[in-house]
């Protein structure tokens, strides 16, 4: 194959055209061929073959027709949502949600499996949850399996995605220790072998998502909060307005020192933010000071009550903050402050331009601490980098973990100038443990 000065090849100038002509109209169509010339940088010739080709695909549709100052009407062109389908699935704390969309992500089924009793986090049965939420969406939707670009996954802990036999995941405060993730879904058989797993930090898929279709659009550098029964954080530089950018690293975050020798958190250490911001431990501190009965004890201390409690109980926590319970109004400024903080640490180490908070807890603790985070967060950072960012709500609400796991599979096919790209082959995990028993409560990404 013929090779440049560059290096590249003509299969790669040819890839990547596709790209950048799928991604123009997927982020800003649609557009006729005239105005993809100058939106791309590519010739008119380059446009009119590459768009020839797309069309041929089945990845692009015509979108009608503009009229032109003076000349014959323009047709315009958009990404065909029905050709090709992705899954997102979000494990998460409580339950296992998946999704299934089409190629403009556009949700056409979903379903979620509660994880129960709280306290355990069984890697077999969540295996189990993700094989038949998998196999429940495409029945729902009428697709094949074979119409799928990949599914991607959200998940705790750190994610190695360049371990032998494919993913591997880390996640210290749930129990898993090196879980081989993606071999042991492979070995379900639930999609062909073919169709790729894309594995990775739950706090990314939030930050991917919230960058690509939510609030973080337009900033260059952003941080991006997963607050649920724990906290995590991805980090986006040097990120683009007009387009797609990798999700950013994910920051374990929740594991900063806030107070030495301070309260024990679920990952063993003293002291972690995590420990006085999650909501697990929110629900343990309200517990510990006589508030909330029942609805705090139970699930925020490691007891075996339903998935819905951990919610149910920050409920009656802010109800009770909210009718002018001192311990819970105590509880909710004590956890602003530690958050505040632990947001001055981000603000100080890395200047970005917005942080978005998101996340079950995040969601429903916002619209009541979010001020006192802001007024925490600028008294213990640097004037100069305080000055300069935002701390708002994210904008995709529950979900954006799952669209976050499709857009993986998503931004693998545009890098692949929209042709699918095969997983590398994994071997099997003999003899793992797939029962392996946790301590302590789901987590929250990043935890």
């Amino acid at each position: 194959m013929t090779t440049g000065r560059s290096g590249r090849t003509v299969r790669d100038l040819r890839t990547g055209n596709r790209s950048a002509v799928l991604q123009k109209l997927y982020f800003g169509g649609p557009l006729s061929r005239q105005e993809l010339g100058p939106a791309t940088g590519l010739s008119s010739g380059s446009v009119s073959n590459v768009v020839g080709e797309l069309v041929a695909d089945g990845l692009l549709e015509e979108a009608g027709v503009v009229d032109s100052d003076g000349g014959r009407p323009r047709t315009l062109l958009r990404v065909a949502p029905g050709s090709a389908h992705m899954i997102g699935i979000d494990v998460g704390e409580t339950r296992v949600r998946v999704e299934l969309f089409d190629l403009t992500l556009t949700e056409l089924a979903r379903t979620e499996l509660p994880l129960q009793p709280r306290g355990c986090y069984d890697v077999g049965p969540i295996v189990d949850h993700i094989r038949s939420g998998i196999a429940t969406v495409l029945e729902r939707a009428e697709v094949g399996p074979d119409r799928l670009l990949g599914v991607g996954i959200g998940v705790p802990g750190i994610v190695d995605r360049d371990a032998p036999g494919g993913t591997v995941v880390h996640g210290q405060t749930i129990g898993w220790d090196a879980v081989p993730l993606e071999a042991l879904l492979r070995a379900t058989g639930a999609v062909p072998p073919e169709v790729p797993y894309i594995i990775d930090n739950g706090a990314r898929t939030l930050g991917q998502a919230e960058m690509w279709f939510g609030a973080g659009r337009g900033a260059r550098d952003a941080v991006v909060v997963l607050f649920g029964s724990g906290v995590g954080a991805s980090l986006i530089t040097d990120g683009s307005p007009d387009g797609p950018t990798p999700g950013g690293a994910p920051l374990e975050w929740g594991h900063l020192t806030v107070q030495v020798r301070g309260r024990r958190c679920r990952c063993g250490a003293l002291g972690c933010l995590e420990a006085y911001t999650g909501a697990e431990s929110l629900l343990a501190r309200w517990a510990e000071r006589g508030g909330g009965g029942d609805a705090a004890a139970g699930d925020a201390v490691g007891g075996d009550a339903g998935v819905g409690d951990e919610e149910d109980a920050l409920a009656a926590l802010l109800a009770a903050a909210g009718g002018g319970d001192k311990v819970a109004l105590d509880l909710l400024d004590e956890t602003a402050e530690y958050l505040g903080a632990g947001l001055s640490d981000v603000i100080n180490l890395f200047q970005p331009e917005r942080i978005l908070i998101g996340g079950w807890a995040g969601l429903m603790l916002g619209p009541h601490i979010l001020p006192a985070v802001r007024e925490h967060a600028m008294r213990y950072s640097l004037r100069h980098p305080a000055a300069r960012v935002t701390i708002d709500m994210g904008s995709l609400g529950p979900d954006a973990v799952t669209v976050g796991a499709a857009t993986l599979p998503l931004a693998a096919f545009f890098a692949a100038g929209g042709r699918r790209t095969p997983p590398e082959p994994t071997a099997e995990a003999p003899g793992w443990q797939t029962s392996l028993q946790t301590r302590g409560g789901a987590t929250t990404a990043g935890g």
